[in-house]
């Protein structure tokens, strides 16, 4: 079908200014947040109902369209990345946050309301969302839904998947599926798991019911510089054995610290090799008591200095630090490649030096930080694109970040989905029959491979040239690191 006759059809139940096939019009959605990637759409569409966002998928599953969802376009994986034959679906204009029940503690949203404006919303109830990715201000909750987000708060409270219990979805047909249930459990598989990071593969949602909680009485922050990557990653694993559970704990190296306190003067110690936030909160009493704790755990592993925050606005501050990391990066490097992978926290360290042999390896700067808690890394491998071979250099390093995430014990991604950037280690951490069984499963939804195509689970073919192996606790690519 052309762009003609498909504009033609769509306009059929979209006003002409939801539909847009003008090459400057197209070009704010050539990519996500993960600008490495770009590519045009056929047609861009913006709808503003779930009814108009039916005909589009009935439209497309009838000619056999290639459909991209996408919601701000905060991703880091290319996970939004438009094809070229195919409709960019932008849910941007459904931001509606249909209902609150203070009561039940839950809040009915469709997927274009913002992540922060779900805990604003429901504040004067004493309430708030809990995950908090660093993008929270301006990420749309049906693309936290799709990577299953998590946030500096997630080791307490969790991920995406643990704070959503109901979707209401479209197949690729236009069909509603209404998954999950307001009462603990529900009968059948759990879909809404299923659903919830699967990156727009198998549905597209139209409805997202979350779980609120009360807005803890009290919030401290301790803040500890170490002078050895070492020191600060066992300090983790002491909280943790400890029987703490913190509602964050966030890690920086020193390049990152150095970075974010020239771009917003958060208070960090410049001289440290690293950096640990440990955030505790509930009752005045359990806040008093758990950070005289962290603080004697702190000094007991090496912390050479350490600060508890005496205010509200000093805590803020600490935090502001920490999600700004992403900006500081942006004012160091002319471009930064962001990775996402998680470990088992006792190889903190020896990923960490892993990760700075690399760097040396490839000539490239490497700025960390992460979720020290549930060791999920985000290093940012900072590069020029306008260097000829350079962003080809970064990928070959990012790729083998996430190889030694595998062989650590650990995974491919924490909370930014596979989507593009990381497809190609999917052939690595998983074998050919977990990877069919994948296969499966979208087929099951999406029989003709229409929702995202080509993204997050590759094909066979793809992993057999590509020589991948499969990885998992078996290679000797990273002998430094301990087997399992």
């Amino acid at each position: 079908m052309s762009v003609q006759e498909l504009v033609s059809h769509l306009q059929v139940f979209l006003p002409p200014e939801s539909v847009l096939y003008e090459p400057e019009d197209l070009r704010p959605y050539e990519c996500d947040g993960l600008s490495a990637y770009r590519q045009l759409p056929l047609v861009v569409v913006l709808p503003r109902t779930e009814a108009q966002i039916a005909a589009v998928l009935k439209l497309c599953h009838q000619t056999g369209t290639p459909v991209v969802a996408r919601g701000a376009g905060t991703g880091l994986s290319g996970g939004a990345l438009p094809h070229a034959q195919g409709v960019l679906l932008s849910l941007g204009k459904l931001k509606q946050i249909i209902e609150i029940d203070p009561l039940a503690r839950t809040a009915r949203v469709q997927p274009g309301v913002r992540n922060l404006a779900i805990s604003e919303a429901v504040k004067p109830y004493g309430l708030y969302y809990a995950p908090d990715p660093s993008s929270q201000i301006a990420c749309s909750i049906g693309g936290n839904v799709a990577e299953n987000s998590g946030g500096v708060h997630c080791l307490k409270y969790g991920l995406t998947v643990h704070n959503v219990v109901r979707l209401r979805i479209l197949t690729i047909a236009g069909e509603v599926l209404d998954i999950g249930a307001e009462s603990l459990d529900s009968a059948g598989y759990d879909l809404l798991a299923l659903m919830i990071g699967s990156e727009g593969m198998l549905g597209v949602v139209t409805e997202v019911t979350v779980r609120l909680i009360p807005i803890p009485e009290r919030a401290q922050l301790v803040m500890a510089a170490f002078d050895d990557v070492q020191k600060a990653g066992n300090a983790v694993a002491n909280v943790i054995a400890a029987g703490i559970v913190p509602a964050g704990m966030e890690m920086m190296d020193k390049i990152t610290i150095h970075a974010v306190e020239e771009f917003l003067h958060a208070g960090y110690d410049l001289s440290a090799e690293a950096v640990l936030l440990c955030e505790s909160d509930g009752t005045a009493e359990e806040v008093v008591d758990e950070i005289e704790r962290v603080y004697a755990i702190m000094r007991q592993s090496g912390a050479v200095n350490i600060k508890t925050s005496q205010s509200e606005a000093e805590r803020l501050a600490f935090w502001a630090g920490r999600k700004a990391a992403f900006p500081a990066a942006g004012r160091v490097s002319p471009d930064y490649y962001c990775m996402d992978g998680t470990i088992p926290r006792k190889q903190l360290a020896n990923v960490l030096h892993g990760i700075e042999r690399l760097s040396q390896q490839y000539g490239l700067r490497c700025m960390n930080v992460f979720h020290a808690g549930d060791g999920n890394l985000h290093p940012l491998i900072l590069y020029d694109a306008n260097q000829p071979g350079e962003l080809e250099k970064t990928e070959e390093f990012g790729g083998k970040i996430l190889e030694m995430c595998i062989h650590a014990g650990g995974t491919i991604t924490g909370e930014h989905g596979v989507g593009m950037e990381k497809i190609n280690q999917m052939c690595s951490q998983f074998n050919s029959g977990e990877l069919e069984m994948f296969h499966g499963i979208k087929a099951a939804f999406d029989p003709q491979g229409l929702l995202n195509p080509g993204k997050a689970v590759p094909t066979l073919h793809r992993c057999a040239e590509l020589g991948a192996m499969h990885v998992h606790r078996g290679q000797e690519k990273f002998p430094e690191l301990p087997r399992f």
